[in-house]
């Protein structure tokens, strides 16, 4: 298994990402969210990855975290989930917003992942909800001031999961404050 690559970024694409490793060019699919974070072509960049052998094909998946990395193998034993459908779910849901659907039954925060539909959603809450390894405590209902953040955003015209999902990317260290924290998930609207 190849379990991460520090390699050159060469080649930024439409899901996917080329790093330069030792003189060879690696094709390395990734969410949506660590094409956003890659740095310049040129730069340095390091992922945790994950090597789908399939009939005729090698793959090779790419996170910028290893938490990423272990939901997406997860969800990859979720039947009718395949690695291109794993990859849509954490390009569109932080691996907050996923626990949080799966230890509260949401299956339509799941759903509203294109290619998700509700029967498939209820399967991967069924498989996950006794694999995630993290406390409920640390996933389960918002804070207040994240309820208010919530409240604020849907109020803004942002739905219920585009508003879950910005408040997933907040950075841990970001201010406690309600004004604070919208200013943080207005800034995962605003990216590209």
């Amino acid at each position: 298994m190849i379990a991460f690559l520090r390699g050159l970024v060469q080649h930024i694409g439409e899901g996917e990402l080329v790093l330069e490793v030792g003189g060879v060019g690696l094709s390395v699919t990734v969410p949506k969210v660590v094409l956003e974070e890659a740095p310049a072509i040129g730069q340095p960049m390091f992922l945790h990855t994950y090597f789908v052998v399939r009939d005729a094909s090698l793959s090779l998946y790419g996170f910028s975290t290893v938490d990423q990395r272990e939901l997406f193998e997860l969800l990859l034993q979720v039947n009718g989930v395949g690695p291109k459908l794993a990859i849509a779910v954490l390009s569109y849901l932080s691996p907050d917003v996923i626990r949080s659907a799966v230890v509260n039954n949401q299956p339509e925060v799941l759903s509203r992942v294109p290619g998700v539909g509700r029967k498939t959603a209820q399967k991967m809450i069924f498989h996950l909800k006794d694999r995630l390894v993290a406390p409920l405590e640390e996933i389960g209902l918002p804070s207040e001031i994240d309820t208010e953040v919530l409240s604020v955003l849907t109020a803004l015209g942002y739905s219920l999961v585009e508003a879950q999902t910005a408040l997933g990317f907040i950075p841990e260290d970001a201010p406690q404050d309600v004004e604070g924290r919208v200013k943080f998930a207005l800034k995962y609207f605003a990216r590209p």
